[in-house]
């Protein structure tokens, strides 16, 4: 039995197509069932649910085989260093973003950073972050946030925020302006490397599938 990870939501919404295209049908809705281990409408694979942060740890010590998660959280993690028992072979092009700092509109964000103004940014990307603005030379005092990032400027306990941005709706609506790209991000399948050693007569097969799914996608989608 294999077993791929996938996190709820949009990752998983992107990735269904792609597991169509390749032949794999997922027998159930995650947001119409409480289980956490979904079959498929092949025997010898299975999906489970975990949260995004948590899909390089459930293929690097083998509680998935192969999965699907961000380049955002791969680097985060370090996931996607070498010698981590990770494979990346894929680019599924899926769940497209960018990292980016945003701040307040009318705040003049490039005079800050050239008068070198240490900056206090709220972010849940605080190894990206650092690196980013480590590269700039800019001081920063980075605030750890899980959620509600466009909040950390509007009630001044931060200047600035470093998020992923997708329309830019949200911060539009919040008094917000993107600044800064930091990152482009999309959606990455991740494999086991024990694992596809020692059962590549499984893996293989489903990798160069979903590698095949992946650039037949329309431009467009």
């Amino acid at each position: 039995m294999l077993t791929l990870a996938l996190s709820k939501g949009r990752i998983f919404d992107d990735t269904l197509p792609l597991l169509g295209r390749a032949g794999i049908e997922v027998a159930e809705d995650p947001q119409s069932t409480r289980k956490l281990i979904l079959a498929t409408n092949r025997e010898d694979l299975r999906v489970v649910l975990v949260r995004a942060s948590d899909v390089p740890t459930y293929v690097r010590y083998g509680g998935a085989d192969f999965g699907v998660a961000g380049l955002d959280v791969l680097l985060e993690s370090d996931a996607g260093g070498s010698g981590d028992g990770l494979y990346r072979p894929v680019d599924l092009g899926i769940a497209r973003c960018r990292l980016s700092v945003a701040a307040p509109q009318g705040w003049d964000y490039p005079a800050a950073v050239r008068q070198g103004a240490r900056l206090r940014v709220a972010t849940k990307y605080l190894n990206l972050a650092r690196e980013h603005f480590a590269a700039k030379g800019v001081h920063v005092d980075l605030v750890k946030l899980y959620g509600s990032m466009e909040l950390a400027p509007l009630t001044g306990m931060a200047d600035a925020i470093v998020d992923l941005v997708s329309t830019g709706g949200t911060l539009r609506a919040n008094g917000l302006v993107e600044v800064e790209r930091i990152l482009d991000i999309s959606a990455r399948l991740i494999v086991n490397q024990a694992a596809f050693k020692t059962r590549a007569a499984s893996l293989a097969p489903l990798v160069a599938a979903l590698r095949e799914a992946a650039a037949a996608r329309s431009p467009a989608c």
